[in-house]
């Protein structure tokens, strides 16, 4: 089997069916769906096995996990996923109706090359705005472009914003999430950054095939990435930071850096426990943010201004 698609479920009663209807209406079914219940509390669970399980024109796996966040329940998916590549797709987002026929013939078209990771498509909102492209750019000419790049290189390719990725399936398994006790979010960028460190690429078409609309209680609107989200997971937000300082090119390095700096002030922590926490040496720990930093900044504004 080429697809596996993952949805993680966390009180989504009532919206997953409208995902599962996008799946019925795929111009092809051979693909699996797998979808991991991270303890709801709504009628999640009936609604799969009432109205989802046994109606799918295709083959569908219902778990349920001790609640633990999307990162645990996307680590329990791969070790279940027969599909040689894994998309995942929220439960409160839905795809296009030809998506799943563009992803197999995106994956045909970059099978046997050896650095390809994966395919990428775009997603767009209800209203079809391009995530990551502004209102008032004309997009029609990007439109059918096809890149080859890493997870690093997406700024220089305008690849901004979400993007549907769709990676192996045996590439995540290598490069799966680390889980920390009473932790419950980590940034997906750990693992998109660990298989571009690798020097894996994707290969990013500037076709929709995802639509999502970000919720007032999903996990973008509720911070799980900004400062709430860092303090409350702090060892998981540690660790991306740790990888981001041996890994990411030096300009993003130092934006990361940045906010571990503002968050380790939140917390009102001094220098030493940060380098601490970072493993990192004090001397270090003041070389990035005394030098290193000041010194990217300056990059970037001489960037904006040559830009112009």
């Amino acid at each position: 089997m080429k697809l596996t698609i993952f949805t993680p479920a966390y009180n989504r009663a009532n919206l997953l069916y409208r995902l599962y209807e996008s799946l019925q209406r795929q111009t092809v079914t051979c693909f699996e769906w797998i979808i991991v219940d991270d303890a709801s509390t709504d009628d999640t669970q009936k609604v799969v096995e009432e109205r989802i399980i046994n109606n799918t024109k295709f083959e569908t796996y219902y778990y349920c996990q001790q609640h633990g966040g999307k990162h645990r329940a996307i680590n329990y998916a791969l070790e279940k996923a027969k599909g040689e590549y894994f998309f995942i797709v929220d439960s409160d987002d839905y795809i296009t109706d030809n998506a799943v026929e563009l992803i197999l013939k995106w994956i045909d078209d970059v099978e046997g090359i050896a650095n390809i990771a994966g395919v990428a498509g775009l997603k767009v909102s209800e209203d079809g705005r391009i995530w990551g492209i502004s209102k008032d750019k004309d997009v029609s000419q990007m439109m059918g472009t096809v890149v080859d790049a890493t997870n690093f290189e997406r700024k220089k390719f305008n690849l901004l914003g979400d993007k549907a990725e769709v990676y192996k399936t045996d590439i995540l398994r290598k490069h799966k999430f680390p889980e920390f006790e009473n932790e419950f979010f980590v940034t997906e960028a750990v693992c998109w950054d660990a298989i571009a460190a690798d020097g894996y690429k994707l290969r990013w078409y500037f076709e929709p095939i995802y639509v999502a609309d970000y919720l007032e209680d999903g996990l973008t609107k509720n911070g799980a990435n900004e400062l709430r989200g860092r303090i409350n997971n702090y060892k998981g937000y540690c660790y991306y930071i740790c990888q981001s300082l041996k890994i990411v090119p030096l300009k993003e390095r130092m934006v990361r850096f940045r906010a571990y700096n503002k968050t380790r002030k939140a917390m009102e922590k001094g220098i030493v426990e940060a380098a601490q926490d970072l493993n990192v040496s004090t001397l270090k720990y003041l070389y990035y943010l005394l030098v290193l930093m000041p010194f990217v900044y300056v990059l970037r504004m001489i960037d904006k201004i040559l830009l112009k």
